[in-house]
Protein backbone atom coordinates (compact mmCIF):
# COMPACT_ATOMS: atom_id res chain seq x y z
CA UNK A 1 0.00 0.00 0.00
CA UNK A 2 1.44 3.35 -0.99
CA UNK A 3 2.56 5.40 2.29
CA UNK A 4 2.84 9.33 1.49
CA UNK A 5 6.34 10.70 2.42
CA UNK A 6 5.05 12.79 5.80
CA UNK A 7 7.16 15.80 7.15
CA UNK A 8 7.33 19.90 7.26
CA UNK A 9 11.15 19.68 8.41
CA UNK A 10 13.07 21.74 5.66
CA UNK A 11 15.25 17.60 5.36
CA UNK A 12 12.02 16.48 4.10
CA UNK A 13 10.80 19.61 1.58
CA UNK A 14 14.13 19.22 0.39
CA UNK A 15 13.34 15.19 -0.09
CA UNK A 16 10.20 15.49 -1.70
CA UNK A 17 11.72 18.04 -4.44
CA UNK A 18 14.24 15.48 -5.57
CA UNK A 19 12.04 12.96 -5.66
CA UNK A 20 9.60 15.32 -8.38
CA UNK A 21 12.97 15.96 -9.68
CA UNK A 22 14.41 12.91 -10.73
CA UNK A 23 11.64 10.37 -10.89
CA UNK A 24 11.24 10.46 -14.68
CA UNK A 25 15.11 9.90 -14.94
CA UNK A 26 15.37 6.12 -14.07
CA UNK A 27 18.89 6.88 -12.34
CA UNK A 28 20.19 4.80 -10.06
CA UNK A 29 19.17 5.97 -6.34
CA UNK A 30 20.80 5.36 -3.37
CA UNK A 31 19.05 5.93 -0.19
CA UNK A 32 20.59 6.12 2.96
CA UNK A 33 19.57 6.32 6.99
CA UNK A 34 19.27 4.49 9.98
CA UNK A 35 16.89 1.97 9.95
CA UNK A 36 12.97 2.77 10.34
CA UNK A 37 13.78 6.70 9.17
CA UNK A 38 11.75 5.30 6.15
CA UNK A 39 13.49 4.24 2.88
CA UNK A 40 11.13 2.44 1.24
CA UNK A 41 8.70 4.75 1.61
CA UNK A 42 11.00 7.16 0.00
CA UNK A 43 11.48 4.48 -2.55
CA UNK A 44 7.57 3.87 -3.37
CA UNK A 45 7.47 7.67 -4.05
CA UNK A 46 9.75 7.79 -5.86
CA UNK A 47 7.83 5.48 -7.81
CA UNK A 48 4.54 6.60 -7.13
CA UNK A 49 6.10 9.73 -9.02
CA UNK A 50 7.22 8.16 -12.04
CA UNK A 51 5.71 6.91 -15.33
CA UNK A 52 6.61 3.62 -14.19
CA UNK A 53 4.10 3.28 -11.43
CA UNK A 54 1.20 1.13 -13.04
CA UNK A 55 4.23 -1.38 -13.54
CA UNK A 56 5.46 -4.04 -10.78
CA UNK A 57 7.49 -2.41 -7.38
CA UNK A 58 9.78 -5.19 -6.64
CA UNK A 59 11.28 -5.66 -3.24
CA UNK A 60 14.17 -7.49 -2.07
CA UNK A 61 15.98 -7.61 0.84
CA UNK A 62 19.38 -8.32 0.50
CA UNK A 63 20.39 -8.43 4.61
CA UNK A 64 17.21 -11.78 4.65
CA UNK A 65 18.84 -14.28 2.42
CA UNK A 66 21.64 -16.37 2.34
CA UNK A 67 23.86 -15.38 -0.87
CA UNK A 68 22.95 -18.82 -2.84
CA UNK A 69 19.32 -18.04 -1.82
CA UNK A 70 19.67 -14.52 -3.18
CA UNK A 71 21.17 -15.09 -5.90
CA UNK A 72 17.85 -16.98 -7.65
CA UNK A 73 15.65 -14.73 -5.91
CA UNK A 74 17.30 -12.07 -8.22
CA UNK A 75 18.09 -14.01 -11.56
CA UNK A 76 15.66 -16.83 -11.37
CA UNK A 77 16.95 -20.26 -12.36
CA UNK A 78 15.97 -23.01 -15.03
CA UNK A 79 14.88 -26.60 -13.93
CA UNK A 80 17.19 -28.64 -12.98
CA UNK A 81 20.29 -25.51 -12.34
CA UNK A 82 20.57 -27.13 -8.82
CA UNK A 83 19.39 -29.93 -6.73
CA UNK A 84 15.68 -29.03 -5.58
CA UNK A 85 14.66 -26.88 -8.88
CA UNK A 86 12.13 -28.90 -10.22
CA UNK A 87 10.44 -25.89 -12.21
CA UNK A 88 11.89 -22.82 -13.84
CA UNK A 89 11.32 -19.60 -11.54
CA UNK A 90 11.84 -15.97 -12.81
CA UNK A 91 14.34 -14.19 -11.02
CA UNK A 92 13.10 -10.48 -9.61
CA UNK A 93 15.26 -8.12 -12.18
CA UNK A 94 13.08 -10.24 -15.06
CA UNK A 95 9.48 -9.46 -12.79
CA UNK A 96 10.31 -6.28 -12.22
CA UNK A 97 10.95 -5.06 -16.23
CA UNK A 98 9.64 -1.69 -16.82
CA UNK A 99 8.90 -1.17 -13.57
CA UNK A 100 11.24 -0.55 -9.78
CA UNK A 101 13.85 -3.30 -8.66
CA UNK A 102 13.72 -2.43 -4.35
CA UNK A 103 17.04 -3.30 -3.61
CA UNK A 104 16.84 -2.63 0.53
CA UNK A 105 19.82 -3.09 2.85
CA UNK A 106 22.29 -3.11 0.10
CA UNK A 107 25.27 -2.88 2.14
CA UNK A 108 25.18 -6.77 2.90
CA UNK A 109 25.29 -7.90 -0.37
CA UNK A 110 28.45 -10.73 -0.60
CA UNK A 111 31.27 -9.51 -2.76
CA UNK A 112 30.76 -12.45 -5.63
CA UNK A 113 27.14 -11.55 -5.70
CA UNK A 114 27.68 -7.70 -5.98
CA UNK A 115 29.60 -8.44 -9.30
CA UNK A 116 26.88 -10.14 -11.37
CA UNK A 117 25.14 -6.74 -9.93
CA UNK A 118 27.24 -4.73 -11.45
CA UNK A 119 27.15 -6.56 -14.98
CA UNK A 120 23.26 -6.10 -14.86
CA UNK A 121 23.27 -2.37 -14.47
CA UNK A 122 25.94 -2.55 -17.24
CA UNK A 123 24.62 -4.33 -20.09
CA UNK A 124 21.21 -4.44 -18.88
CA UNK A 125 20.97 -8.11 -19.68
CA UNK A 126 21.62 -11.75 -17.33
CA UNK A 127 21.53 -15.28 -17.22
CA UNK A 128 19.44 -16.91 -14.93
CA UNK A 129 20.96 -20.19 -12.90
CA UNK A 130 21.75 -23.12 -14.94
CA UNK A 131 21.06 -21.18 -18.44
CA UNK A 132 23.37 -19.65 -20.85
CA UNK A 133 20.81 -17.46 -22.58
CA UNK A 134 20.86 -13.56 -21.57
CA UNK A 135 17.33 -12.19 -20.52
CA UNK A 136 17.05 -8.14 -21.24
CA UNK A 137 16.13 -6.24 -18.29
CA UNK A 138 14.43 -2.23 -18.15
CA UNK A 139 14.49 -2.22 -14.41
CA UNK A 140 15.07 0.98 -12.15
CA UNK A 141 17.35 0.11 -9.30
CA UNK A 142 16.70 1.68 -6.19
CA UNK A 143 18.86 0.49 -3.58
CA UNK A 144 18.89 0.88 0.31
CA UNK A 145 21.39 1.36 3.12
CA UNK A 146 21.35 2.09 6.50
CA UNK A 147 25.40 1.27 6.72
CA UNK A 148 28.29 3.91 5.31
CA UNK A 149 28.75 2.27 1.70
CA UNK A 150 31.79 5.05 1.43
CA UNK A 151 33.72 3.48 4.43
CA UNK A 152 32.79 -0.12 3.30
CA UNK A 153 34.53 0.89 -0.80
CA UNK A 154 37.62 1.67 1.76
CA UNK A 155 37.83 -1.16 3.63
CA UNK A 156 37.29 -3.27 0.40
CA UNK A 157 33.70 -4.82 1.50
CA UNK A 158 32.02 -2.99 -1.01
CA UNK A 159 33.02 -3.25 -4.59
CA UNK A 160 34.08 0.72 -5.69
CA UNK A 161 32.62 0.27 -9.40
CA UNK A 162 29.34 -0.64 -8.27
CA UNK A 163 29.16 1.73 -6.03
CA UNK A 164 29.80 4.73 -8.41
CA UNK A 165 27.27 3.02 -10.66
CA UNK A 166 24.65 2.86 -7.77
CA UNK A 167 25.48 6.26 -6.12
CA UNK A 168 24.49 8.11 -9.40
CA UNK A 169 21.89 10.20 -6.77
CA UNK A 170 21.70 9.72 -3.15
CA UNK A 171 19.20 10.54 -0.89
CA UNK A 172 20.02 10.84 2.84
CA UNK A 173 16.78 10.95 5.48
CA UNK A 174 17.89 12.19 8.64
CA UNK A 175 16.98 10.55 11.85
CA UNK A 176 13.55 11.33 13.68
CA UNK A 177 15.31 12.99 16.36
CA UNK A 178 17.07 15.91 14.22
CA UNK A 179 13.94 16.59 12.60
CA UNK A 180 11.18 16.52 15.80
CA UNK A 181 9.17 18.80 13.59
CA UNK A 182 8.32 16.21 11.84
CA UNK A 183 6.26 14.15 14.86
CA UNK A 184 2.86 15.58 14.87
CA UNK A 185 1.95 15.43 11.25
CA UNK A 186 3.69 12.04 11.40
CA UNK A 187 1.35 11.23 14.29
CA UNK A 188 -1.92 12.79 12.92
CA UNK A 189 -1.29 10.42 9.69
CA UNK A 190 -1.12 7.01 11.48
CA UNK A 191 -3.63 8.09 13.97
CA UNK A 192 -5.93 8.58 11.45
CA UNK A 193 -4.93 5.61 9.63
CA UNK A 194 -4.47 3.31 12.54
CA UNK A 195 -7.96 4.43 13.63
CA UNK A 196 -9.33 1.92 10.65
CA UNK A 197 -7.09 -0.68 11.10
CA UNK A 198 -7.82 -1.01 14.69
CA UNK A 199 -11.80 0.08 14.32
CA UNK A 200 -11.29 2.41 16.88
CA UNK A 201 -14.02 5.06 16.99
CA UNK A 202 -12.23 7.28 18.94
CA UNK A 203 -9.01 9.33 18.10
CA UNK A 204 -6.13 9.71 20.58
CA UNK A 205 -4.46 12.61 20.15
CA UNK A 206 -1.40 13.51 22.64
CA UNK A 207 -1.81 16.12 25.33
CA UNK A 208 0.29 18.49 25.82
CA UNK A 209 2.56 17.01 28.31
CA UNK A 210 2.79 13.71 26.25
CA UNK A 211 3.85 15.63 23.11
CA UNK A 212 6.43 17.11 24.98
CA UNK A 213 7.79 13.80 26.07
CA UNK A 214 7.42 12.55 22.58
CA UNK A 215 9.35 15.51 20.82
CA UNK A 216 12.04 15.28 23.61
CA UNK A 217 12.60 11.35 23.08
CA UNK A 218 15.37 10.69 21.11
CA UNK A 219 13.51 7.44 18.86
CA UNK A 220 16.26 5.36 18.57
CA UNK A 221 14.07 3.36 15.88
CA UNK A 222 12.61 6.16 14.16
CA UNK A 223 9.39 5.81 12.65
CA UNK A 224 8.96 2.25 13.26
CA UNK A 225 9.62 3.00 16.91
CA UNK A 226 6.66 5.56 16.64
CA UNK A 227 4.54 4.13 14.65
CA UNK A 228 4.63 1.38 17.57
CA UNK A 229 4.48 3.24 20.08
CA UNK A 230 0.94 4.66 18.75
CA UNK A 231 -0.24 1.25 18.23
CA UNK A 232 0.32 -0.06 21.68
CA UNK A 233 -1.41 3.53 22.70
CA UNK A 234 -4.49 3.27 20.34
CA UNK A 235 -5.18 -0.58 21.92
CA UNK A 236 -4.44 0.53 26.04
CA UNK A 237 -6.67 3.24 25.39
CA UNK A 238 -4.07 6.29 27.13
CA UNK A 239 -0.95 8.04 26.30
CA UNK A 240 -0.19 7.52 30.30
CA UNK A 241 1.39 4.00 29.98
CA UNK A 242 2.78 4.48 26.91
CA UNK A 243 4.65 8.13 27.83
CA UNK A 244 6.47 6.09 31.01
CA UNK A 245 7.58 3.74 28.97
CA UNK A 246 9.72 6.48 26.90
CA UNK A 247 10.66 8.43 29.94
CA UNK A 248 12.56 5.31 31.26
CA UNK A 249 14.62 5.26 28.20
CA UNK A 250 15.09 8.77 27.66
CA UNK A 251 18.89 10.11 27.59
CA UNK A 252 20.99 12.82 27.54
CA UNK A 253 22.78 13.36 24.00
CA UNK A 254 25.98 15.61 24.92
CA UNK A 255 27.24 17.85 22.24
CA UNK A 256 23.83 18.21 20.68
CA UNK A 257 20.92 21.08 21.37
CA UNK A 258 18.13 19.61 22.99
CA UNK A 259 14.71 18.88 21.71
CA UNK A 260 13.48 21.04 24.52
CA UNK A 261 15.62 24.09 23.89
CA UNK A 262 14.03 23.93 20.20
CA UNK A 263 10.43 24.13 21.66
CA UNK A 264 11.34 27.07 24.42
CA UNK A 265 13.16 28.57 21.21
CA UNK A 266 12.33 31.89 20.86
CA UNK A 267 13.13 33.31 24.18
CA UNK A 268 16.63 31.21 24.07
CA UNK A 269 17.71 32.72 20.17
CA UNK A 270 16.63 36.18 21.67
CA UNK A 271 19.01 35.33 24.74
CA UNK A 272 22.13 34.17 22.26
CA UNK A 273 21.38 37.36 19.84
CA UNK A 274 22.09 39.34 22.76
CA UNK A 275 25.00 37.79 23.99
CA UNK A 276 27.06 40.19 23.10
CA UNK A 277 26.32 44.49 22.34
CA UNK A 278 28.76 44.53 19.79
CA UNK A 279 27.51 41.29 17.69
CA UNK A 280 23.80 41.81 17.67
CA UNK A 281 21.85 41.09 14.76
CA UNK A 282 21.93 44.81 14.05
CA UNK A 283 25.30 44.96 13.81
CA UNK A 284 27.73 44.20 10.57
CA UNK A 285 30.19 41.59 13.16
CA UNK A 286 26.96 39.91 13.71
CA UNK A 287 28.81 36.16 13.96
CA UNK A 288 26.59 32.76 13.86
CA UNK A 289 29.81 30.81 14.15
CA UNK A 290 29.74 32.42 17.93
CA UNK A 291 25.68 31.84 18.49
CA UNK A 292 26.25 28.49 18.10
CA UNK A 293 29.15 28.31 19.70
CA UNK A 294 27.58 29.54 22.56
CA UNK A 295 24.30 28.02 22.20
CA UNK A 296 26.21 24.36 22.35
CA UNK A 297 28.50 26.02 25.58
CA UNK A 298 25.06 26.47 27.38
CA UNK A 299 23.38 23.09 26.32
CA UNK A 300 26.18 21.24 27.94
CA UNK A 301 26.16 23.30 30.76
CA UNK A 302 22.29 22.46 31.51
CA UNK A 303 22.75 18.44 30.80
CA UNK A 304 25.94 18.01 32.96
CA UNK A 305 24.58 20.24 36.06
CA UNK A 306 21.55 18.28 35.63
CA UNK A 307 22.97 15.19 35.86
CA UNK A 308 25.37 15.87 38.31
CA UNK A 309 22.68 17.35 40.44
CA UNK A 310 21.15 14.10 40.09
CA UNK A 311 23.92 12.01 40.77
CA UNK A 312 24.66 13.88 44.21
CA UNK A 313 27.92 15.35 42.21
CA UNK A 314 29.28 11.64 42.09
CA UNK A 315 31.43 12.36 39.12
CA UNK A 316 31.93 8.59 38.37
CA UNK A 317 28.31 8.01 38.09
CA UNK A 318 28.06 10.88 35.94
CA UNK A 319 30.51 9.94 33.54
CA UNK A 320 28.45 6.70 32.78
CA UNK A 321 25.64 8.65 32.39
CA UNK A 322 26.94 11.17 29.89
CA UNK A 323 29.14 8.23 28.30
CA UNK A 324 32.36 10.37 28.59
CA UNK A 325 35.72 9.89 30.40
CA UNK A 326 36.57 11.31 34.10
CA UNK A 327 39.10 13.61 32.92
CA UNK A 328 36.47 15.47 30.06
CA UNK A 329 34.04 15.39 32.34
CA UNK A 330 36.77 17.71 34.97
CA UNK A 331 37.24 19.69 31.69
CA UNK A 332 34.28 20.58 31.47
CA UNK A 333 33.13 21.14 34.93
CA UNK A 334 36.33 23.67 34.83
CA UNK A 335 35.48 25.26 31.24
CA UNK A 336 32.27 25.62 31.23
CA UNK A 337 32.39 26.76 35.20
CA UNK A 338 30.23 24.25 36.67
CA UNK A 339 29.86 25.11 40.15
CA UNK A 340 28.08 22.75 42.64
CA UNK A 341 25.16 23.19 45.44
CA UNK A 342 26.15 24.86 48.43
CA UNK A 343 25.46 22.04 50.53
CA UNK A 344 27.43 19.62 48.30
CA UNK A 345 30.94 19.34 49.35
CA UNK A 346 33.36 19.52 46.39
CA UNK A 347 35.44 16.08 46.74
CA UNK A 348 36.13 13.87 44.41
CA UNK A 349 34.17 10.78 43.94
Amino acid sequence: MFVPLIGISENIKRIKELIEHIADTGLNVVIAGESGVGKEVVAQNLYNSSRRKNKPFVKVNCAALPEGLLESELFGFERGAFTGAARKKRGKFELANEGVLFLDEIGDMSFPLQSKLLHVLQSGEFAPLGSEKEVKTDAWVIAATNQELEEHVKKGLFREDLYYRLNIIKIFIPPLRKRPEDIPPLLDYYINKYAEQFDSKQLIKPDSEAMRMLLSYHWPGNVRELQNVLKSCMVIGNWEEVIQGLSTKTQPVSGSISTQLAIEGASVVEDLLNFEGENSPHHASFSLKKIKRKALDRVEREVISHVLDKTGWNRSKATKILKISYKTLLYKISDLNIKPPADISSKKS
